[in-house]
């Protein structure tokens, strides 16, 4: 709900835009028409989060999506209007254009047809770049200490949020990818499901998810909509995933694998709490899935984090308040000897579009580099 908080917040600018539009439009039936129009695009996205959470098909469904995308256009709408009136308050000053051209008809249709077009073609870029599904590959070198691997290829994939809206197809084009990258381990960040509904059909993504084909298996950590979904144990052992909760696994004694609660967890262990038993012996790679803590971790002896959530912003400008609220959004840094990666993730929350981040999946190739 953070968005529509956002929108909330702004509600006098949102009130402004419509007045200023409908200001734009001659007869009244037209006027009439548009002020429907724009209390759908004021209530859709609160209408479809409250559908969300229960189940829905056939017409239900599709005014859910469109009450998604309700959100992302109101939220270029409204600057897009702001700015329509300074430009045009400048051509005034300026007198580029004269007065009574700019009241024309014509020029009022025009400028009409662009505040509504431009927000649907960023929209519709933005949902083009949430469809793409990509990979990003990157390369790193941590100290193999007493392992017997000399390298590691690990998938990781993040915020997948499956509920109503997902595409059909969408799990077997993610698992062709993954199978595909042949890796060696594939690890997931947290939030698989959406919603907090008990009675989700889940057999047919459970399946789907035992297809992952890789050397030493799939794990994943909590994210904070599986606190929200209650107990989702059940899933991820039907799904051939093993959840870390809290937990450290040795894996093929080549390496230890931690995997955190959520930040926002009443149980949360401290990473020197998680990583108490750990010797040091072997490489360390946590999953958590906020991007958090990554001072108290660089100063422990893990060697890799992987974290999704932020969805870096999901839409432009919010990518600023991530980037500000986390030491990294979005992309790959390190701190001290510690790699940290965070992913926008596969899928996102709510609107199916993406005008910043990208869907990814991040495949990390770790070379286990000789003690110096």
């Amino acid at each position: 709900m953070f968005l529509l908080n956002e929108l909330v917040f702004f509600s006098p600018l949102v009130i402004y835009a419509y007045l200023r539009i409908r200001k734009l439009i001659a007869k009244k039936l037209f006027k009439n028409i548009f002020t429907a129009f724009f209390i759908f695009l004021v209530l859709g996205f609160p209408v479809a989060e409250t559908m969300s959470h229960r189940s829905v098909s056939g017409w239900a469904k599709y005014f859910m999506i469109a009450g998604y995308y309700s959100l992302p256009f109101m939220l270029y709408l409204v600057p897009i209007v702001i700015l329509s009136d300074l430009i045009t308050g400048v051509i005034r000053l300026l007198k580029i254009i004269s007065r009574e051209t700019i009241r024309s008809p014509r020029f009022r249709i025009i400028r009409l047809c662009l505040l509504l077009m431009i927000p649907v073609v960023i929209v519709t870029m933005g949902a083009v770049n949430y469809h793409h599904l990509q990979v990003k590959e990157y390369s790193i070198e941590v100290p193999r200490k007493s392992s017997e691997i000399r390298q590691l290829k690990i998938a990781f994939a993040a915020d997948f949020h499956l509920g109503e809206i997902t595409e059909d197809h969408f799990m077997e084009r993610f698992v062709t990818k993954v199978n595909a990258l042949n890796p060696d381990i594939v690890l997931i960040g947290g939030d698989v499901l959406e919603g907090d509904r008990q009675d989700e059909a889940t057999d047919k993504i459970e399946t789907q998810f035992r297809q992952i084909r890789s050397k030493c298996g799939v794990y994943a950590a909590p994210g904070n909509h599986e606190m929200h979904g209650g107990n989702r144990s059940d899933f991820f052992i039907k799904a051939g995933i093993r959840l870390l909760q809290d937990t450290v696994e040795k894996i093929d004694g080549a390496f230890y694998l931690a995997g955190r609660n959520d930040s926002h967890s009443r149980n949360r262990k401290s990473i020197d709490e998680l990583l108490q038993n750990t010797s040091d012996d072997l490489p360390v790679i946590l999953l958590d899935h906020r991007p958090t803590d990554f001072d108290r971790v660089s100063h422990s002896i893990v060697d890799i984090q992987l974290s999704g959530h932020t969805h870096h912003g999901q839409l432009f400008p919010v990518n600023f308040i991530t980037q500000h609220k986390y030491e990294l959004s979005w992309g790959y840094m390190k701190k001290r000897q510690t790699h940290f990666f965070v992913t926008s993730g596969v899928q996102l929350w709510g609107p199916p579009v993406r005008t910043v981040g990208a869907s990814e999946i991040l495949v990390i190739n770790v070379v286990f580099r000789d003690n110096n």
